[in-house]
């Protein structure tokens, strides 16, 4: 399962999740360094009839018969099932909850690896607007309480 937080409710929302609970579907795609800026504008409140695709010169590819479009020049996509919707009433946003049910992943990977967005060349994002390079600093084994270290 995989969630996101969306803006806060107003009159112009944008048509992002009436598309995704009308079709049911949506993909989440990797930003890549080469794509930052084309990435960011689609977040635009566009008209249901402009593309986002369009507008920001990126490409839809349709994969596996999947009722979304992916952005063909990802190398690391997401395409998800609309499971839940919950409303947050704190700041007037909600969580959208979706299942992956089509992986495309970077010909390096497979489900059997760890992927290691440092070498997919995967960008990080803070709050709305701020973009960075990932870089690997460890990696752990799985917690299991008898192998918890001391800490003192």
């Amino acid at each position: 399962m995989v969630g996101f937080i969306s803006r806060p409710k107003t009159e112009d929302v944008g048509h992002t999740f009436t598309n995704i609970s009308e079709t049911g579907y949506y993909t989440i795609n990797h930003i890549h360094p080469e794509f930052i800026k084309n990435a960011h504008y689609t977040s635009g409140k566009f008209r249901k009839d402009i593309s986002e695709f369009n507008r920001c010169d990126l490409t839809e590819e349709y994969l596996d018969d999947f009722k979304a479009p992916f952005v063909k020049e990802r190398k690391f996509k997401m395409g998800l099932c609309f499971r839940e919707k919950i409303d947050i009433a704190l700041n007037d946003t909600f969580l959208v909850i979706g299942e992956i049910v089509e992986l495309v992943l970077p010909k390096m990977h497979s489900l059997d690896e760890d992927i290691d967005l440092q070498e997919t060349n995967a960008v990080g994002i803070s709050g709305l607007n701020t973009y960075y390079s990932l870089t690997k600093l460890e990696q752990h084994p799985f917690v299991r309480l008898p192998e918890v270290p001391e800490f003192k």
